[in-house]
């Protein structure tokens, strides 16, 4: 049978976990991040419930058919909701920039 090649990643904020597989045809996402062990190393994945899964940035179902050089991805779940995080920014008054940090301390950075 026609194997195909892709990768299972999960981010930790310290660290990178990036699995290389070759499944066969037909492989699912369940079965991409089964095959690489990644559940054994991180027994706090929870695919069913608190972890949801994504191919190249996109939500995925578990039982997603891959295609060759497909990317799985592990999402952990979120701490803080963002749009709250940035109300609460707005309330204290703080101008947010692309950086994410106030504005102040970025125009200074600048004029040194």
């Amino acid at each position: 049978m026609a194997t195909i090649r892709v990768e299972v990643a999960y981010a930790l904020p310290q660290q990178q976990e990036l699995i290389e597989l070759r499944l066969e045809e037909g492989a699912t996402v369940r079965n991409a991040v089964e095959a690489s062990g990644v559940l054994l190393k991180y027994p706090d994945i929870e695919l069913d419930k608190r972890n949801k899964l994504g191919i190249f940035g996109k939500l995925a179902k578990a039982d997603t058919v891959l295609r060759d050089r497909d990317r799985v991805e592990i999402y952990r779940p979120l701490v803080a909701d963002p749009k709250a995080v940035r109300k609460k920014r707005a309330e204290e008054g703080k101008v947010m920039t692309k950086g994410g940090g106030p504005a102040e301390e970025k125009s200074e950075i600048a004029a040194s």
